[in-house]
């Protein structure tokens, strides 16, 4: 996509837009999570709307799982702003990846069953009651959620819900915002329809994270998280620091950061959820641990029989799944010039790119708990067609031929 300057810096171009977006939409709402960029964009719309005499919803899904200076800061936003705002404060029980085991591959925020060990109270503000959004149930994946929230907030009517993402935060947030098969509002690039009512806007897409900085910075009546200021006194690169809940496949990288900055926090943390401990403790590791840069197999396996030993350590539930997208993964490629299976081996910059299929692909996807298979080109699927998905598998098998002790390594031998 080519960059076009607009002729105006962009503190002036993210007013406009959401100028735009209070005149284009009746209904219109903020996705809140307290961090620099959505704290940014709750300090623009709320100066728009005071000047405009409107008002708009903030959505905040407290996970459980977050910094009491989180939770402080976010309070103090919205309070701020109580004239012009309508504020859902969530804390519902949402199905949440869980990336630092195998053995609880999910693990569920606010947990009636488990109320003993949560992280934090329910804060008294907070919406926490499951019948309150109709199609809401109990264990819906945060991704569900949201698009469901903005057509029952926009109740029929179109509905703008401003996203605090940027373009330079990493590639997909650039294809967001850059892709040309998305359906767009009056074909404005900083705009995606999500549903058949509600568009994601987002008006500081073309930000960099130092034009976020010097917002704070001249305007220090408009508060930030102060968490950012004990990320930087712990050394964290100021492109590492995310604020969200712990223990998700990229999140887990920052676990660390609880037992430094908050450390009654951090035993809460720790307790939670199994895995956390150790995850914090190898996270940051390289190799063998979590699968990131160079990985060694052990003497006397292949890449094909360490992928077997690295299947057969799991629970049998979490086995299966990684089973079944091995398969389909094989099978995928069997269609494409490699019938007599995939190779041990590719050269490494055809691996990486996804362009040639190997075992020593397989086996970094298992030790990165890559839960989702996205090292091997697979998407997210919805919880609510997972068990349809298992049922299919379990037939696909049956009709290949595949039994389930077997799947993708009959016949393997170690060499």
């Amino acid at each position: 996509m080519l960059k076009k300057p607009l002729g105006m810096n962009v503190h002036v171009a993210a007013i406009e837009r959401i100028e735009q977006t209070f005149a284009d939409f009746e209904s219109v709402y903020l996705s809140f999570s307290a961090g620099k960029d959505s704290t940014v964009m709750l300090h623009l719309a709320a100066d728009v709307a005071r000047r405009l005499g409107r008002r708009f919803g903030v959505l905040m899904i407290d996970l459980e799982g977050q910094y009491n200076l989180t939770i402080a800061h976010a309070k103090a936003c919205v309070d701020m702003y109580k004239d012009v705002i309508d504020l859902y404060w969530l804390c519902l029980p949402l199905q949440l990846r869980n990336g630092v085991s195998v053995y609880e591959p999910y693990w569920k925020c606010w947990d009636k069953d488990k109320k003993d060990i949560w992280i934090r109270e329910i804060p008294a503000w907070a919406i926490s009651d499951d019948i309150f959004f109709p199609f809401f149930k109990d264990g819906m994946e945060f991704e569900e959620f949201v698009p469901m929230f903005g057509e029952w907030y926009g109740n029929g009517k179109a509905t703008a819900c401003m996203v605090g993402i940027r373009a330079d935060e990493s590639l997909n947030r650039f294809r967001t915002i850059a892709s040309s098969k998305k359906t767009m509002w009056k074909e404005r690039k900083w705009t995606t329809k999500v549903t058949d009512n509600c568009f994601n806007v987002y008006p500081i897409y073309d930000w960099k994270i130092c034009d976020v900085w010097h917002f704070h910075a001249a305007f220090p009546d408009k508060p930030h998280n102060p968490l950012y200021d004990m990320m930087h006194k712990a050394g964290v690169a100021l492109g590492n620091m995310r604020i969200c809940e712990p223990y998700g496949d990229d999140q887990r990288r920052g676990l660390w950061l609880f037992h430094l900055i908050e450390p009654d926090t951090w035993s809460k943390v720790v307790a939670r959820v199994n895995g956390a401990g150790s995850g914090a403790l190898y996270v940051q590791e390289w190799g063998n641990i979590n699968g990131y840069r160079g990985i060694t197999k052990p003497p006397g396996h292949t890449w094909r029989s360490f992928a077997e030993l690295l299947t057969l350590s799991m629970p049998k539930k979490t086995r299966e799944h990684y089973q079944n997208k091995i398969v389909l993964y094989q099978r995928w490629f069997s269609s494409r010039g490699y019938q007599e299976g995939i190779p041990d081996e590719a050269p490494y910059e055809l691996e990486q790119a996804g362009k040639a299929p190997s075992w020593r692909r397989v086996c970094k996807t298992l030790l990165r708990n890559d839960y989702w298979c996205k090292g091997l080109g697979f998407s997210q699927q919805k919880s609510t067609g997972y068990l349809k998905y298992m049922e299919l598998m379990r037939r696909r098998k049956e009709a290949w031929g595949v039994k389930d002790a077997q799947i993708s390594f009959a016949g393997m031998a170690a060499g």
